[in-house]
Protein backbone atom coordinates (compact mmCIF):
# COMPACT_ATOMS: atom_id res chain seq x y z
CA UNK A 1 0.00 0.00 0.00
CA UNK A 2 1.42 3.65 -0.51
CA UNK A 3 0.87 5.33 2.95
CA UNK A 4 0.89 8.84 3.06
CA UNK A 5 1.83 11.54 5.91
CA UNK A 6 1.15 14.97 5.23
CA UNK A 7 2.15 18.10 7.15
CA UNK A 8 -0.67 19.45 10.20
CA UNK A 9 -2.08 22.17 9.00
CA UNK A 10 -4.30 23.24 11.75
CA UNK A 11 -3.06 26.49 13.27
CA UNK A 12 0.06 25.90 15.79
CA UNK A 13 0.09 21.82 14.95
CA UNK A 14 3.37 20.62 15.07
CA UNK A 15 2.78 16.98 15.82
CA UNK A 16 3.42 14.46 12.70
CA UNK A 17 0.86 11.41 12.24
CA UNK A 18 4.44 9.08 11.94
CA UNK A 19 7.84 8.93 13.06
CA UNK A 20 11.40 7.09 11.74
CA UNK A 21 10.64 4.13 13.29
CA UNK A 22 6.91 4.13 12.17
CA UNK A 23 7.99 4.38 8.58
CA UNK A 24 10.91 1.75 8.99
CA UNK A 25 8.42 -0.68 9.64
CA UNK A 26 5.90 0.17 7.45
CA UNK A 27 9.10 -0.23 4.85
CA UNK A 28 10.08 -3.62 6.59
CA UNK A 29 6.11 -4.86 5.94
CA UNK A 30 6.81 -3.96 1.86
CA UNK A 31 4.64 -0.46 1.99
CA UNK A 32 5.45 2.99 0.51
CA UNK A 33 5.52 5.81 2.24
CA UNK A 34 5.07 9.68 1.50
CA UNK A 35 6.14 12.31 3.28
CA UNK A 36 5.50 16.01 2.81
CA UNK A 37 8.87 17.89 3.49
CA UNK A 38 8.97 19.68 6.79
CA UNK A 39 6.06 17.29 8.23
CA UNK A 40 8.30 16.37 11.41
CA UNK A 41 10.39 19.64 11.98
CA UNK A 42 8.13 20.55 14.15
CA UNK A 43 8.59 17.37 16.55
CA UNK A 44 12.23 17.64 16.08
CA UNK A 45 12.17 14.67 13.42
CA UNK A 46 13.81 15.80 9.96
CA UNK A 47 13.42 15.27 6.76
CA UNK A 48 16.65 13.20 6.75
CA UNK A 49 14.98 11.28 9.72
CA UNK A 50 12.66 10.47 7.65
CA UNK A 51 14.42 9.16 4.57
CA UNK A 52 16.93 7.28 6.42
CA UNK A 53 14.13 5.18 7.32
CA UNK A 54 13.16 4.70 4.00
CA UNK A 55 10.35 7.44 3.31
CA UNK A 56 9.87 9.24 -0.15
CA UNK A 57 9.63 13.31 -0.19
CA UNK A 58 7.07 15.25 -1.19
CA UNK A 59 7.12 19.08 -1.90
CA UNK A 60 3.68 19.36 -1.94
CA UNK A 61 0.42 18.31 0.31
CA UNK A 62 -1.55 17.52 -2.92
CA UNK A 63 1.02 15.28 -4.30
CA UNK A 64 0.69 12.97 -0.50
CA UNK A 65 -3.30 13.21 -0.84
CA UNK A 66 -3.27 12.40 -4.45
CA UNK A 67 -0.80 9.82 -4.96
CA UNK A 68 -1.68 7.71 -1.81
CA UNK A 69 -4.09 4.86 -0.99
CA UNK A 70 -3.92 5.62 2.79
CA UNK A 71 -3.55 8.59 4.69
CA UNK A 72 -2.42 8.93 8.25
CA UNK A 73 -2.88 12.71 10.43
CA UNK A 74 -3.45 13.66 13.38
CA UNK A 75 -6.14 15.98 13.20
CA UNK A 76 -9.33 16.07 11.09
CA UNK A 77 -8.94 17.56 7.27
CA UNK A 78 -9.67 21.21 7.43
CA UNK A 79 -9.55 24.08 4.65
CA UNK A 80 -7.87 22.53 1.59
CA UNK A 81 -7.36 19.30 3.24
CA UNK A 82 -11.27 18.14 2.32
CA UNK A 83 -11.06 19.41 -1.15
CA UNK A 84 -8.26 16.49 -1.60
CA UNK A 85 -10.83 13.46 -0.24
CA UNK A 86 -11.97 10.94 -2.99
CA UNK A 87 -14.23 7.81 -2.57
CA UNK A 88 -10.94 5.03 -2.93
CA UNK A 89 -8.77 6.82 0.01
CA UNK A 90 -8.59 5.48 3.01
CA UNK A 91 -8.22 8.32 5.74
CA UNK A 92 -6.92 7.74 9.25
CA UNK A 93 -6.75 10.39 11.80
CA UNK A 94 -8.44 11.93 14.38
CA UNK A 95 -11.78 13.37 13.39
CA UNK A 96 -14.59 14.13 16.06
CA UNK A 97 -17.42 14.51 13.47
CA UNK A 98 -19.99 14.67 16.24
CA UNK A 99 -18.73 17.79 16.94
CA UNK A 100 -18.79 19.72 13.48
CA UNK A 101 -21.96 18.88 11.00
CA UNK A 102 -20.07 20.41 7.99
CA UNK A 103 -17.07 18.04 8.02
CA UNK A 104 -19.36 15.17 8.70
CA UNK A 105 -21.41 16.09 5.73
CA UNK A 106 -18.26 16.98 3.16
CA UNK A 107 -16.71 13.93 4.05
CA UNK A 108 -20.00 12.04 3.03
CA UNK A 109 -20.25 13.51 0.17
CA UNK A 110 -16.67 12.74 -0.91
CA UNK A 111 -17.28 9.01 -0.18
CA UNK A 112 -14.10 8.37 1.53
CA UNK A 113 -13.62 6.26 4.47
CA UNK A 114 -12.82 7.96 7.56
CA UNK A 115 -11.59 5.82 10.48
CA UNK A 116 -10.99 7.77 13.60
CA UNK A 117 -8.58 7.19 16.13
CA UNK A 118 -11.08 8.72 18.96
CA UNK A 119 -13.64 5.42 18.54
CA UNK A 120 -11.53 2.59 18.23
CA UNK A 121 -12.91 0.84 21.25
CA UNK A 122 -11.87 -2.13 23.42
CA UNK A 123 -14.08 -4.66 24.62
CA UNK A 124 -13.06 -3.49 28.40
CA UNK A 125 -14.40 0.16 26.92
CA UNK A 126 -11.25 1.46 27.16
CA UNK A 127 -9.76 3.89 23.88
CA UNK A 128 -6.23 2.89 23.08
CA UNK A 129 -5.69 5.75 20.77
CA UNK A 130 -7.57 8.36 22.42
CA UNK A 131 -5.53 7.53 25.68
CA UNK A 132 -2.21 8.92 25.12
CA UNK A 133 -3.29 12.34 24.21
CA UNK A 134 -5.67 12.17 26.70
CA UNK A 135 -2.92 11.62 29.52
CA UNK A 136 -1.27 14.32 27.81
CA UNK A 137 -4.04 17.02 27.78
CA UNK A 138 -5.02 15.99 31.42
CA UNK A 139 -1.45 17.05 32.60
CA UNK A 140 -1.28 20.09 30.66
CA UNK A 141 -4.34 21.45 31.69
CA UNK A 142 -3.23 22.18 35.26
CA UNK A 143 -0.24 23.44 34.10
CA UNK A 144 -1.80 25.54 31.60
CA UNK A 145 -4.63 26.41 34.11
CA UNK A 146 -1.84 27.79 36.67
CA UNK A 147 -0.89 30.28 34.00
CA UNK A 148 -4.38 31.27 33.35
CA UNK A 149 -4.70 32.28 36.73
CA UNK A 150 -2.18 35.13 36.54
CA UNK A 151 -3.31 38.49 36.27
CA UNK A 152 -1.35 39.32 33.23
CA UNK A 153 -3.69 36.42 31.38
CA UNK A 154 -6.53 38.00 32.83
CA UNK A 155 -6.50 35.73 36.19
CA UNK A 156 -7.27 36.83 39.97
CA UNK A 157 -3.54 36.04 40.50
CA UNK A 158 -3.82 33.16 42.53
CA UNK A 159 -0.83 30.80 43.02
CA UNK A 160 -1.91 27.11 42.66
CA UNK A 161 0.32 25.87 45.83
CA UNK A 162 -0.02 28.76 47.52
CA UNK A 163 2.64 29.70 50.27
CA UNK A 164 2.85 29.16 53.85
CA UNK A 165 -0.26 31.24 55.42
CA UNK A 166 -2.06 31.55 52.38
CA UNK A 167 -4.28 29.14 51.53
CA UNK A 168 -3.53 27.21 47.62
CA UNK A 169 -6.27 27.85 44.88
CA UNK A 170 -9.50 25.43 44.51
CA UNK A 171 -9.17 23.21 41.44
CA UNK A 172 -12.42 21.47 40.62
CA UNK A 173 -12.61 18.64 37.95
CA UNK A 174 -15.28 17.20 36.06
CA UNK A 175 -14.91 13.58 34.80
CA UNK A 176 -12.59 11.05 36.41
CA UNK A 177 -11.55 9.46 33.01
CA UNK A 178 -7.87 9.29 31.80
CA UNK A 179 -7.73 13.05 31.10
CA UNK A 180 -9.43 13.80 34.27
CA UNK A 181 -7.17 11.65 36.46
CA UNK A 182 -4.65 12.94 35.08
CA UNK A 183 -5.06 16.56 35.51
CA UNK A 184 -6.15 15.38 39.27
CA UNK A 185 -2.48 13.82 39.90
CA UNK A 186 -0.55 16.73 38.34
CA UNK A 187 -2.93 19.44 40.51
CA UNK A 188 -2.36 17.38 43.61
CA UNK A 189 1.47 17.29 42.55
CA UNK A 190 1.42 20.99 42.37
CA UNK A 191 -0.11 21.37 46.08
CA UNK A 192 -3.77 22.46 45.13
CA UNK A 193 -6.82 21.91 46.18
CA UNK A 194 -8.55 19.48 44.19
CA UNK A 195 -12.23 18.24 44.03
CA UNK A 196 -13.11 15.98 41.27
CA UNK A 197 -16.54 14.83 40.21
CA UNK A 198 -17.59 11.69 38.01
CA UNK A 199 -20.87 9.38 37.96
CA UNK A 200 -18.48 6.33 38.40
CA UNK A 201 -17.96 5.28 42.05
CA UNK A 202 -15.50 2.40 40.70
CA UNK A 203 -13.32 5.62 39.95
CA UNK A 204 -14.19 7.76 42.53
CA UNK A 205 -12.96 4.92 44.96
CA UNK A 206 -9.73 4.80 42.26
CA UNK A 207 -8.89 8.42 43.00
CA UNK A 208 -9.48 8.34 46.64
CA UNK A 209 -7.03 5.20 47.13
CA UNK A 210 -4.14 6.28 44.68
CA UNK A 211 -4.57 10.06 46.18
CA UNK A 212 -4.70 8.41 50.36
CA UNK A 213 -6.94 10.71 50.48
CA UNK A 214 -5.99 14.05 49.85
CA UNK A 215 -8.33 14.54 46.64
CA UNK A 216 -12.20 15.27 47.92
CA UNK A 217 -14.30 12.85 45.35
CA UNK A 218 -17.76 13.41 44.63
CA UNK A 219 -20.70 11.85 43.19
CA UNK A 220 -21.32 13.85 39.49
CA UNK A 221 -25.08 15.63 39.50
CA UNK A 222 -25.91 19.23 38.65
CA UNK A 223 -26.21 20.29 42.43
CA UNK A 224 -22.56 18.78 43.12
CA UNK A 225 -21.25 20.50 40.19
CA UNK A 226 -22.98 23.58 40.89
CA UNK A 227 -21.96 24.12 44.62
CA UNK A 228 -18.11 23.47 43.23
CA UNK A 229 -18.25 25.68 40.11
CA UNK A 230 -18.86 28.30 42.78
CA UNK A 231 -16.07 27.84 44.66
CA UNK A 232 -13.55 27.14 42.01
CA UNK A 233 -10.55 29.11 41.25
CA UNK A 234 -9.63 26.75 38.15
CA UNK A 235 -12.44 24.49 36.83
CA UNK A 236 -11.69 21.49 34.53
CA UNK A 237 -13.74 19.57 31.98
CA UNK A 238 -12.81 16.25 31.47
CA UNK A 239 -16.08 15.10 29.87
CA UNK A 240 -15.90 12.29 27.13
CA UNK A 241 -18.85 10.57 25.49
CA UNK A 242 -16.89 8.07 22.65
CA UNK A 243 -17.33 9.12 19.08
CA UNK A 244 -20.51 11.71 20.60
CA UNK A 245 -21.26 14.85 21.66
CA UNK A 246 -19.86 15.79 25.16
CA UNK A 247 -22.48 16.82 27.44
CA UNK A 248 -22.86 20.65 28.76
CA UNK A 249 -22.56 19.83 32.18
CA UNK A 250 -21.79 23.04 33.61
CA UNK A 251 -24.40 25.91 32.23
CA UNK A 252 -23.83 29.38 31.57
CA UNK A 253 -25.33 30.67 35.12
CA UNK A 254 -22.62 28.07 37.19
CA UNK A 255 -19.73 30.00 34.94
CA UNK A 256 -21.46 33.72 35.99
CA UNK A 257 -21.22 31.85 39.91
CA UNK A 258 -17.21 31.70 39.42
CA UNK A 259 -15.51 34.42 41.28
CA UNK A 260 -14.15 37.27 38.79
CA UNK A 261 -10.57 35.99 37.32
CA UNK A 262 -11.21 32.42 37.88
CA UNK A 263 -9.96 30.20 34.77
CA UNK A 264 -11.87 27.35 33.46
CA UNK A 265 -9.87 24.44 30.93
CA UNK A 266 -12.74 22.78 29.12
CA UNK A 267 -10.28 19.81 27.37
CA UNK A 268 -13.65 18.39 25.66
CA UNK A 269 -13.75 21.18 23.51
CA UNK A 270 -12.99 18.53 20.39
CA UNK A 271 -16.25 16.91 20.94
CA UNK A 272 -17.68 20.18 21.29
CA UNK A 273 -16.98 20.80 24.74
CA UNK A 274 -18.90 20.03 28.55
CA UNK A 275 -19.24 23.95 29.26
CA UNK A 276 -21.92 25.83 27.89
CA UNK A 277 -19.73 28.87 27.36
CA UNK A 278 -16.79 27.29 25.74
CA UNK A 279 -16.35 27.66 21.86
CA UNK A 280 -13.00 26.41 20.53
CA UNK A 281 -9.88 28.69 20.85
CA UNK A 282 -6.18 27.72 18.98
CA UNK A 283 -3.04 28.14 20.48
CA UNK A 284 -2.09 31.07 18.56
CA UNK A 285 -5.18 32.87 21.14
CA UNK A 286 -5.92 30.50 23.36
CA UNK A 287 -7.84 32.33 25.58
CA UNK A 288 -11.00 34.77 25.68
CA UNK A 289 -12.61 36.26 29.22
CA UNK A 290 -16.77 35.86 29.36
CA UNK A 291 -18.29 36.85 32.64
CA UNK A 292 -15.38 37.34 34.24
CA UNK A 293 -13.85 34.26 33.48
CA UNK A 294 -10.78 33.25 31.76
CA UNK A 295 -11.78 30.17 29.00
CA UNK A 296 -8.73 28.04 27.62
CA UNK A 297 -10.36 26.10 25.05
CA UNK A 298 -8.03 24.58 22.49
CA UNK A 299 -9.20 22.29 20.77
CA UNK A 300 -5.82 20.17 20.12
CA UNK A 301 -3.84 20.93 23.43
CA UNK A 302 -1.71 18.17 23.22
CA UNK A 303 0.02 20.04 20.16
CA UNK A 304 2.15 22.64 22.25
CA UNK A 305 3.87 19.71 23.35
CA UNK A 306 4.42 18.15 20.01
CA UNK A 307 8.02 15.87 20.65
CA UNK A 308 6.10 14.24 23.39
CA UNK A 309 2.65 13.87 21.89
CA UNK A 310 4.23 12.87 18.83
CA UNK A 311 5.81 9.50 20.43
CA UNK A 312 2.93 9.07 22.63
CA UNK A 313 0.62 8.90 19.50
CA UNK A 314 2.19 6.88 17.14
CA UNK A 315 2.91 4.71 19.82
CA UNK A 316 -0.42 3.11 19.75
CA UNK A 317 -1.48 4.43 16.12
CA UNK A 318 1.12 2.13 14.40
CA UNK A 319 -0.19 -1.62 14.65
CA UNK A 320 -3.60 -0.30 13.56
CA UNK A 321 -2.04 1.37 10.45
CA UNK A 322 0.36 -1.73 9.77
CA UNK A 323 -3.02 -3.77 9.91
CA UNK A 324 -5.01 -1.90 7.47
CA UNK A 325 -2.19 -1.51 5.24
CA UNK A 326 -1.16 -4.95 5.59
CA UNK A 327 -4.81 -6.64 5.05
CA UNK A 328 -6.81 -3.62 3.19
CA UNK A 329 -9.77 -2.27 5.01
CA UNK A 330 -12.19 -5.00 4.15
CA UNK A 331 -10.39 -7.86 5.84
CA UNK A 332 -8.89 -5.56 8.37
CA UNK A 333 -11.74 -4.79 9.42
CA UNK A 334 -13.60 -7.60 9.45
CA UNK A 335 -10.70 -9.43 11.79
CA UNK A 336 -10.39 -6.55 13.92
CA UNK A 337 -13.63 -5.24 16.08
CA UNK A 338 -12.12 -2.22 17.79
CA UNK A 339 -10.86 -1.53 14.61
CA UNK A 340 -14.09 -1.87 13.28
CA UNK A 341 -15.33 0.61 16.07
CA UNK A 342 -13.75 3.14 14.62
CA UNK A 343 -14.78 3.26 11.20
CA UNK A 344 -16.99 6.60 11.04
CA UNK A 345 -17.86 7.20 7.65
CA UNK A 346 -17.49 4.77 4.53
CA UNK A 347 -18.97 5.13 1.24
CA UNK A 348 -20.80 8.13 1.91
CA UNK A 349 -22.59 7.10 4.55
CA UNK A 350 -22.41 7.37 8.51
CA UNK A 351 -21.07 3.97 10.16
CA UNK A 352 -20.74 5.66 13.63
CA UNK A 353 -23.93 6.16 15.95
CA UNK A 354 -22.89 9.01 18.25
CA UNK A 355 -22.08 10.64 14.67
CA UNK A 356 -25.64 9.72 13.68
CA UNK A 357 -27.34 10.76 16.86
CA UNK A 358 -25.44 14.19 16.93
CA UNK A 359 -27.08 15.16 13.55
CA UNK A 360 -30.12 13.09 13.15
CA UNK A 361 -28.16 11.36 10.72
CA UNK A 362 -29.31 7.42 9.33
CA UNK A 363 -26.92 5.12 10.96
CA UNK A 364 -25.46 2.49 8.40
CA UNK A 365 -24.07 -0.83 9.59
CA UNK A 366 -20.56 -1.76 7.83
Amino acid sequence: MIVGVPEEIKTEERRVAITPAGVAAMVAHKHSVLIQRGAGVGSGISDRDFQQAGAKLVSKAADVWNSSEMVIKVKEPIGPEIDLLRPDLLLFTYLHLAADRDLTQRMMHSKCTGVAYETIELPDGSLPLLTPMSEVAGKLSAQVGAWCLETENGGSGVLLAGVSGVAPARVVIIGAGVSGSCACEIAVGMGALVTILDISPKRLRYIHDIHRGQVVTLMSNRANIATEVARADLLIGAVLIPGARAPKLVTREMVKSMRPGSALIDISVDQGGCIETTRATTHAEPTFVKYGVVHYCVANMPGIVPRTSTYALTNVTLSYALELADKGFGRAIAENQPLKLGVNVHQGRVTCPGVAEAFNLKLSEL
